[in-house]
């Protein structure tokens, strides 16, 4: 049975839910739910081309998030579930990720790593001279730029704060700067940023300059390795004047060296909004701009001057480096990137095949 789909404004721009903490599936799933009405899982999953397990767990994990709910009570299978709007659901998303950045559960997760890893042994005897306490922040801030002038190879940075202000961006900035011009390498793991965040243009810079930013809603720790061999350890992530310890035991930086791998690997990349960055040759733009206007494959061919088997390959390039699996896909791919925008007439979503405005 085909739904009645309801038609989405095409004023209206569906951000990604991928950034907001939800997979590629629910995000997917969503995107369809928006863009051409209710629908039940099985048609859904016809339409994306998706097994009805995959669509299922997209389903429920929207579910959970309060993004659709059901027009008609029943089963998974058997309910007709519409999609919330995009400005309540992302602010939705929003306020829970400003409750995770919680600025005492973040001190509670420093202390425990800070506990975590034994430094007990370390602080006396012998051992002692391995840790060395920076008691105020001008002493921190004096032995960061030392440390920095020394670098040759790597900085790894984790920053839990979700929002800096301009002094600390002032001390920062030249710093991150000239280490980066110096060709050391700087891998940044972050919490996302807050209202009031001053930090914006300073992470695009660090972006254009070569950093490596990556953002975490569960980053364990405030920590700073230089070349993995000296480690700075804030007392309190929250009170700078507490001090910091300077570590250089090299069991002890190999431990928070792995805190941070660990939590990099499952880190997002924030300028990619939880979808593969894509830049289309002039062919390929071409091709999906008259394809989006519902050209036939043979027309758009003729208008580039091109043949079917070629469209056929640019199409099947673009769905292998997004990811994708077929047109309908592909649409929704590039309408999330706003490449392309969808057909949203009443009569688009009336289709098993193929994709809206793209089809063969």
């Amino acid at each position: 049975m085909v739904h009645h789909r309801e038609a989405l404004p095409t004023s209206t721009i569906i951000p990604s839910l991928v950034r907001w903490g939800l997979s590629p599936d629910a995000d997917l799933v969503y995107r369809t739910l928006v863009s051409f009405g209710p629908s039940t899982l099985p048609h859904t999953a016809r339409e994306l081309g998706m097994s009805h397990r995959r669509t299922a767990a997209a389903l429920d994990e929207l579910v959970a998030e309060h993004a659709i709910r059901p027009l008609r009570t029943g089963s998974m299978e058997n309910s007709l579930w519409r999609a919330g709007s995009p400005q309540k659901v992302i602010q939705a998303l929003r306020h829970r990720r400003l409750r995770i950045a919680d600025p005492w559960a973040m001190a509670r997760r420093h202390l425990a790593v800070v506990t975590g890893i034994e430094l007990t042994p370390h602080l006396s005897g012998t051992a002692s001279r391995h840790i060395r306490l920076l008691h105020t922040p001008e002493l921190i801030q004096g032995r960061i730029a030392e440390l920095t002038r020394l670098e040759r190879h790597e900085r790894l940075t984790i920053s839990p704060e979700p929002a800096f202000d301009e002094s600390t961006l002032e001390v920062a900035s030249p710093l991150d700067r000239e280490l980066l011009r110096r060709g050391v390498r700087l891998h940044v793991l972050s919490a996302p940023p807050a209202d009031g965040d001053a930090s914006a243009a300073h992470t695009e810079e660090l972006h254009k300059l070569g950093a490596r930013l990556r953002q975490s809603d569960q980053v364990p720790i405030k920590l700073m390795t230089f070349d993995r061999k000296v480690a700075l350890l804030p007392i309190d992530p929250l009170d700078a004047r507490r001090g910091a310890m300077e570590i250089t035991a090299p069991m002890l930086v190999e431990r928070l060296v792995a805190i941070f791998l660990r939590d990099w690997d499952s880190a997002r990349d924030p300028r990619h909004s939880g979808v593969p960055a894509i830049t289309l040759t002039e062919r390929e733009q071409a091709l999906v701009e008259l394809l989006a206007t519902g050209l036939t494959d043979p027309a758009a061919g003729r208008r580039l001057g091109i043949s079917s088997r070629t469209i056929g390959y640019t199409l099947r390039g673009l769905m292998d480096r997004l990811g994708v699996e077929n047109r309908f896909q592909l649409g929704l791919a590039l309408g999330a990137r706003r490449i392309y925008q969808p057909d949203t007439s009443p009569t688009a979503g009336e289709h098993t095949t193929g994709l809206p405005g793209l089809r063969e």
